[in-house]
């Protein structure tokens, strides 16, 4: 309660209310207004500059930001996730496809080298969660950086793949005569004695025994080079030229079953068996070539006989006996 304030009067010798101006009343209504709304203001600056207080955007935004935290931990784990599993395709692509095709392992720190030059993350910079944000997306960029090796590295296992397929195909792997239809092996690679000068001579290749008209089987896949009588001892003959550097020759036939030019593949019947040329008997001479030498083909059979089958042949050819041609 406002106290109320009295004056003497000399003229009529008593007390009288002091009655405030109104413009005074004015002035100090004024003064609480302006008061009041600088209070008021000065208290919601301070209450929007804590955490006491957000504005509904505020609010909006923060839970906006918790949310792209939370997505970019579950992007960590998944980059993470993917991580492993590449890992576990270069080690296996290291150790194990590129060992089987001869080709040399990818060195780790080429698969994991980094990116230098300018500050390709410069435009990250700056952020409340630039950090978080730039070490995100180097991430990223290692693993795309990894992937693009790594395909690049499968295109060039399938192309060997390919090529080693090729390869296995046309290797002469196979005996050319069915062990069906064989009466014997009569001599192998090595020094023999020759059946018509009794001298001891090198016999370049492996004689098969079996009746006149025997079918002989291409040994690997490739293309017919020669089918003719004209090379000395060999009578009427065919070579195959296998790529690689591989030629496999079949002497002594009787009658061919191709021609000259024409692509074979392993187990056609190129022609039949005969005595033609410097034969003593009906059968087969069979030589394998590699780089223009003449090698023993008993390597080659891995593609048709057994192990026992195999190992009686491997005593056979063996033995220094006399050849058919």
């Amino acid at each position: 309660m406002s106290k109320v304030k009295y004056y003497y009067d000399p003229d009529t010798l008593s007390y009288r209310k002091i009655e405030p101006k109104k413009s005074r009343k004015y002035s100090f209504a004024a003064l609480f207004v302006l008061g009041s709304f600088l209070s008021g203001f000065l208290g919601l600056v301070v209450l929007l500059n804590t955490n006491l207080v957000n504005t509904p955007r505020e609010l909006s935004l923060q839970r906006e930001v918790k949310n792209y935290e939370f997505q970019f931990e579950l992007l960590n784990k998944k980059m993470e996730q993917i991580e492993q599993v590449l890992d576990n395709i270069e080690h296996r692509d290291n150790s194990i496809y590129r060992v089987y095709f001869e080709a040399n392992p990818i060195p780790e720190e080429q698969r994991r080298a980094g990116f230098g030059g300018v500050n390709r993350y410069k435009t990250l910079e700056g952020f409340n969660n630039s950090e978080m944000i730039m070490a995100t997306t180097k991430r990223m960029d290692v693993i795309q950086k990894q992937m693009v090796i790594q395909s690049k590295s499968l295109d060039e296992i399938t192309k060997l793949a390919e090529e080693k397929e090729k390869l296995l195909a046309a290797i002469p792997a196979i005996q050319p005569i069915n062990n069906d239809d064989l009466t014997r092996m009569a001599s192998g690679y090595g020094w023999r004695s020759d059946p018509f000068t009794k001298a001891r001579k090198m016999h370049w290749g492996m004689d098969f025994t079996a009746p006149q008209g025997t079918p002989i089987y291409a040994s690997g896949d490739g293309k017919v080079i020669r089918a003719d009588n004209n090379s000395s001892g060999y009578g009427k003959h065919i070579r195959i030229e296998h790529g690689y550097g591989y030629i496999s020759l079949y002497g002594h036939l009787s009658q061919y079953n191709v021609r000259i030019g024409q692509k074979v593949e392993r187990g056609d019947i190129i022609g039949f068996v005969g005595s033609t040329g410097r034969s003593e008997a009906p059968h087969l001479h069979y030589e394998v070539w590699k780089e223009e030498e003449r090698i023993n083909p008993i390597n080659f059979y891995y593609g048709s006989l057994t192990a026992e089958e195999f190992e009686n042949m491997l005593k056979i050819a063996t033995q220094e006996n006399q050849s058919l041609d």
